[in-house]
């Protein structure tokens, strides 16, 4: 943890009470994985599970090397969101002895288009048929989460389920293709080395770059939706998930900024960034993550987005950084695959999103 940072304290979880008794028995309808035949008791996820949680997460993914995976602070924030009851959307596997060895999740927005489905299971037990039953799991809580979040009096949309992973984690992409799943979009991870020269970009005439402050957090929040609303799987972030983004331990608000335009006292555009120091130890070098970037569609094509990753450049480098980092979606509409390439960004890595109808 940088300096910056305060230490993250886990806040003990409220359960708030169901909306409706027809909408908890509908959740309930999505039974748990058999536990005979699974060799795992099953049940929802709490805040005294949150170590072994973590700890399992952390086992497999010693095995399967992801560049980024759930840790504590991400996974309080799960039981903190509102929108997807812990009690209901997520499920943990004990063994005999009460260690977690497999866990899934779904959330989704109440208003959403899809369901998106985490989990994981433990090394050591592993092809046994527990992240088929997972993902059937998933499957029957997706059904039944769209059927509750239907307007009155009109029909569910079609449940739809996306899972994403890594190009590397061949385990989990067997499986989904298994399970009738088909890839439907590919994400780079790209670096940029911050031991070359680095690129001098001025901000716009007429615009100003300042380091974001809490005053300027709900600004950033609607340039982010209005940036975001024509990039495919984008949904609109409420209060309560820009808070969690804002909030989140790891998240540098000395190296995020904003473009203000006085003129109209917009945020033009913005860059959030983060720093893991266990992902450094990992990986062998420092990072600075570009966690989000976006320009308002109005004010594109003035160089704000070059702007800000020059300055997020010069404030990583400032810090002792090797590289910086963030991940593009290949077919972005803003053509921002090109930017990055331009400011000297490679590919190191590709991820995928798996889709199925349900």
């Amino acid at each position: 943890m940088s300096s910056t940072e305060q230490p993250f304290t886990a806040q003990p979880f409220t359960a708030q009470p169901f909306t409706t008794h027809a909408r908890k028995e509908a959740f309930a309808g999505a039974e748990y994985p058999d536990s005979a035949a699974t060799g795992l008791d099953w049940r929802p996820a709490t805040a005294s599970d949150l170590d072994g949680w973590a700890a399992l997460i952390a086992r497999a993914a010693a095995v399967e090397h992801p560049v980024w995976f759930d840790k504590h602070a991400d996974l309080v924030q799960v039981l903190e969101n509102s929108k997807n009851d812990p009690r209901t959307h997520t499920v943990l596997g004990t063994d005999g002895d009460g260690v977690p060895r497999a866990y899934g999740r779904l959330a989704k927005n109440p208003d959403g288009d899809k369901a998106q489905g985490m989990g994981c299971v433990d090394p050591g037990w592993q092809r046994r048929g527990i992240g088929t039953a997972i993902v059937a799991w998933q499957e029957r809580l997706a059904v039944a989460r769209f059927a509750a979040d239907a307007s009155p009096g009109h029909a569910p949309v079609q449940a739809r389920l996306r899972i994403f992973n890594e190009e590397g984690q061949r385990g989990r992409s067997a499986l989904l293709q298994r399970l009738g799943y088909t890839t439907v979009r590919w994400y780079n991870e790209m670096h940029r080395s911050l031991a070359v020269p680095l690129p001098e970009v001025p901000v716009t005439e007429g615009l100003e770059l300042v380091t974001l402050e809490p005053s300027l957090h709900e600004a950033a929040r609607l340039a982010h939706n209005d940036a975001f609303r024509d990039h495919w799987g984008s949904e609109p972030r409420d209060e309560e998930s820009w808070r969690f983004t804002l909030e989140h331990p790891l998240l540098r608000p000395d190296w995020s900024t904003v473009v203000l335009d006085p003129a109209s006292g917009e945020v033009a555009g913005y860059q959030l960034a983060s720093f893991d120091p266990d992902t450094a130890a990992e990986r062998g070098f420092t990072e600075g993550y570009t966690e989000l970037l976006g320009v308002r569609r109005s004010y594109r094509g003035r160089g704000i987005a070059q702007a800000l990753l020059a300055d997020a450049m010069r404030r990583f480098a400032g810090s002792g950084m090797d590289v910086a980092s963030l991940d593009v979606d290949s077919e972005n509409p803003t053509g921002a695959l090109a930017l990055y390439m331009g400011m000297g960004y490679t590919a190191v890595n590709r991820s995928m999103s798996w889709e199925k109808l349900l």
